[in-house]
Order: C-alpha cells, then sequence, then structure tokens
C-alpha cells in the first residue's frame, strides 16, 4: 500500500488522507460537517416554501371548518335557548351541581339532608311569599321561613303526629304575625284583605312545608334515603322526557290556558320515560320486583305534571314567569322542585304500602 511522507496512506488522486483531514479541520479540533446532499439538485429552499404555503393553507382550511362548526352550533344554542325560554346549557349544569349535593347528602349522612331539606323549603317558602307580596297578598316572610325550619326537622325526629302539630301551630303563628301586623298598620287594611292574606299564608304552609316534610320523614325510614332518590330520578327523568318530546313533536296543547308549553306529545313521553326509568329505579334501588314500576311510573306521572300545572297556575294568577331569579337560567328554586314537592308525599305512601306490615291506609289510621 502507498504511503505518503508522513507515512499516511494515499488515496486515489495521491493524496495523503492526513493532509485532507487537515484542509477538512475547523478551528477547535473538531472536522467540518458537510450536508448529506449539496448542489443545486438538492436545494430545499423550494420544497420548504412549497411545504410552508401548503401547511397555511390546510391550517387555514381547517380554522374555516372549526368557525362553521362553531357558528352552526350557536345557531341550534340560540334555537334551542328562545324555544325553551332559558339558557338549557347553564341550567344543565346549575342542576347537575344541585343534584350532586342532594346525592352526597343523601346516602352518606342523613342528617346533612336535614339541613338541605330545611335551606331548600325555606327558600321555597320565601319564593312563594315574595310573589304574593308583589301582587298584593301580604304574608309575612319571616315567621313563614321560621315555621318551615321548625316544621321539617321535627317530621323527621317525630314523625307524622310531630308533623301535624307542628304545621298546625305555624299556621297559628303566621296568622296572628300577620293580625298583629294589620292592626297597627296605618291606614288599616280592609278585611277582606287581611283575610286573604291569612289564607295565603296558610297555603304556602300547606303546600310547601307540609308536602315537602312527607320527603324529610321518607328518608327517615330504613333505606328511606333510597326512595327519596329513586322518586327524585323518576321525576327528573319525567321532566326530561316530556321536555324532549315535547320540544320536538309538540303539537296538541295539554292545558294551553295553564300551561302553552305543555303538550300531550310530552306528556306520552314523560310517561314512556318514567316506566323505563322507574324499571332498574324499583330493582336496583327500592329492592322492589320490576313491576312495581308500573304501578310508580303512571302516578308519578300525574303528581309531577300536576305540580308543574299548579305552579303554572300560580304564576299565572300571581302575573310572573318566574317564581324568582336566584337560580339562573332555572328561575326559582320553586321552578325546579314543583314536580317533587307532590311526588314526595306519594312517594312516602308508597313506601308503607309496599311494606309487609299495612299500607297508607294504617297511616291514615284506618
Amino acid at each position: 500500500m502507498a504511503v505518503g511522507d508522513d507515512g499516511g496512506p494515499l488515496n486515489g488522486d495521491g493524496r495523503a488522507e492526513s493532509e485532507r483531514d487537515a484542509r477538512s479541520a475547523v478551528p477547535g479540533g473538531g472536522r467540518s460537517r458537510r450536508p448529506p446532499f449539496e448542489g443545486a439538485a438538492f436545494d430545499r429552499s423550494p420544497f420548504d416554501e412549497h411545504g410552508r404555503d401548503r401547511l397555511r393553507a390546510d391550517v387555514e382550511q381547517l380554522r374555516a371548518e372549526v368557525d362553521r362548526h362553531r357558528d352552526r352550533f350557536r345557531r341550534k344554542s340560540d334555537e334551542i335557548n328562545q324555544r325553551s325560554g332559558r339558557n338549557l346549557g347553564f341550567a344543565i349544569a346549575l342542576g347537575v351541581a344541585l343534584g350532586v349535593a342532594l346525592i352526597a347528602s343523601l346516602l352518606f349522612v342523613k342528617q346533612l339532608f336535614i339541613i338541605f331539606g330545611v335551606a331548600m323549603v325555606a327558600l321555597l317558602v320565601i319564593e312563594l311569599a315574595n310573589a304574593m307580596r308583589a301582587s298584593g297578598r301580604d304574608v309575612p316572610r319571616v315567621p313563614s321561613a321560621a315555621v318551615a325550619v321548625v316544621v321539617v326537622p321535627v317530621a323527621y325526629y317525630f314523625g307524622p303526629a310531630g308533623q301535624w302539630i307542628a304545621l298546625l301551630a305555624g299556621i297559628v303563628i303566621v296568622t296572628a304575625w300577620r293580625l298583629v301586623e294589620a292592626s297597627f298598620a296605618n291606614p288599616r287594611p280592609r278585611r277582606s284583605e287581611v283575610w286573604r292574606d291569612f289564607l295565603a299564608g296558610a297555603f304556602i304552609q300547606i303546600y310547601v312545608t307540609f308536602l315537602a316534610s312527607f320527603t324529610v320523614m321518607l328518608v327517615a325510614q330504613e333505606r328511606g334515603e333510597f326512595w327519596v332518590l329513586g322518586i327524585i330520578i323518576i321525576v327528573i327523568a319525567i321532566d326530561t322526557g316530556a321536555y324532549v318530546v315535547g320540544l320536538n313533536f309538540g303539537k296538541h296543547k295539554l292545558a294551553p290556558r295553564i300551561s302553552p308549553g305543555k303538550t300531550w306529545e310530552g306528556l306520552a313521553g314523560a310517561f314512556l320515560t318514567a316506566v323505563i326509568v322507574s324499571i332498574p329505579v324499583s330493582i336496583f334501588l327500592l329492592q322492589q320486583p320490576w313491576w312495581l314500576a308500573l304501578v310508580i311510573a303512571p302516578i308519578l306521572v300525574v303528581t309531577a305534571t300536576a305540580g308543574d300545572l299548579t305552579e303554572s297556575m300560580f304564576k299565572r294568577d300571581l302575573g310572573i314567569k318566574d317564581m324568582s331569579t336566584w337560580l339562573p337560567g332555572h328561575g326559582g328554586f320553586f321552578d325546579r322542585l314543583d314536580s317533587i314537592l307532590p311526588s314526595g308525599a306519594i312517594a312516602f305512601a308508597l313506601y308503607f304500602w309496599t311494606a309487609d306490615w299495612g299500607g297508607p291506609l294504617l297511616i291514615l289510621g284506618s
């Protein structure tokens, strides 16, 4: 093998490799790193420019697609909100948050549900009292809410006897409070107006406090918390089924003079949804045979619909759209719990009807 003057091997053109290495060395002792491809044939700048243009075009196309779908979603959301009369997305989120709080209070510590129930009933009473006062019915708010705060825990710890005694005593207190107010008012209201206020105050206690206390008494029973949870799930399913079916297929008005939005198609959707949901609820939560769903579903459809229509009748009589604005997207607490109030009382009767030792007639003393 040929060698150069420095003892290194010669390459094909007679130059020593060490000489070539010296010329290609860079300051600092490193070796130059030439790109693997050089020359005009491998000039990458035109390719890079073309790639950037194509990438830019793809990004613009993707952005246009996103904007188009976003605008379509907004238009659809606005259409749904306009038809439903509320911000449906926010209403659902708020409803889920309240539902989580309710479930947590039911399943972990029953006493927490008492606190939750007291707060809800007091707010319901204040809402309805405010609405009645705005329409000219002077219902005392402080004693009305105080009675609700007392009746709920009394019903939980002392049952129906305590419920009735506390309720009647509360009605007397609210009536006496209004009588004292009217006696010192200047000018004094007419006697007919005072009697109207008496009836309004008593009605609030009977319709709100009395009905709500049945749900609290049901929680106090063995596995009663699962009954309450199951009934609430079914009632929510009823409202959802009626809303979805009525919104998409509703044509025939159910009660146009009371609630123009209610339709017979929505009622059918409520019944179908109630049956579907009641079957797993009866088996897994209530631990009852599946056919109990065929009893519970139609009863709760009637009570939930009646509660909804009753509240609509209140609002029409009072000349308001919502009981309050405390729950954005929902109106007020009464607007969300109107179906549950009468359903809770029926659930209390159904609980004892399914018991081995008697039924609802035994509760009434027969």
